[in-house]
This record gives structure tokens, C-alpha cells and sequence, in this order.
């Protein structure tokens, strides 16, 4: 059986754009992406906290050390700039890995730089 668990959190960054007129997706800084092992075109679950919005998109890579968080196309409706989300993204494993497997865990600062993992 596979289940499917958290792979991948970007716990707490900051919303640096939001731009209505993109077609889609979520454009984070690529330095973010690589110390949680997320990928360009990979599907994330992003959670508001300022609002409680939930919902999918999929990643754009952005330019590395910018702190680049830019929700594109509709979900520019669900987020504004400054606000404060959660980005996840999950894999499917079977129970016996899943058990022993821990996901990438980031906690950037304000400006959406590392600070510990």
C-alpha cells in the first residue's frame, strides 16, 4: 500500500508578489526550492496564514537569494503581498519507507532566507 506523506515544507515565507496577469503557478527563489528539495514544475500545496485560503498550483523557479515568493494567475487572488504562507509538497511511498522517511523543512527569516533547517 502507499501512502502518500509531507516531502517537502517551506514553513512560514513571506508573499514578496502577487501578479494576476501571470499565467498560474507560484515563482519561488531557487535557493528555497533546493534546500527543501522542490522542483520546477512540481505540485506544492500553499496554506495562508493570514487568511486560511488552502490550495495547489505548481512551481516556477525563481532567481536564486532574491527571497522570491510570487503567487501567479488566479492564485493571486488568494494571497497579497506580505502575507505569510506555508508551502508543502508531498510524496507517495510505500508504508515501510514512509515510516522511517523525514521530509525538507526550511524556516526562513522575514526576508525569506534560511536560518535553520
Amino acid at each position: 500500500m502507499l501512502v502518500q506523506v509531507l516531502k517537502s515544507k517551506l514553513h512560514c515565507v513571506h508573499v514578496t508578489e502577487a501578479n494576476l496577469n501571470y499565467v498560474g503557478s507560484v515563482t519561488i527563489d531557487k535557493t528555497l526550492m533546493e534546500a527543501v528539495n522542490i522542483l520546477p514544475g512540481e505540485r506544492v500545496q500553499i496554506v495562508n496564514n493570514n487568511n486560511g485560503e488552502r490550495f495547489e498550483t505548481y512551481v516556477i523557479e525563481g532567481p536564486a537569494d532574491t527571497g522570491v515568493i510570487c503567487l501567479n494567475g488566479a492564485a493571486a487572488r488568494l494571497c497579497q503581498q506580505g502575507d505569510v504562507v506555508i508551502i508543502m509538497a508531498y510524496a507517495w511511498m510505500d508504508m515501510e519507507e514512509a515510516r522511517t522517511f523525514r521530509p525538507a523543512l526550511a524556516f526562513p527569516d522575514q526576508n525569506n532566507r534560511i536560518t535553520k533547517e
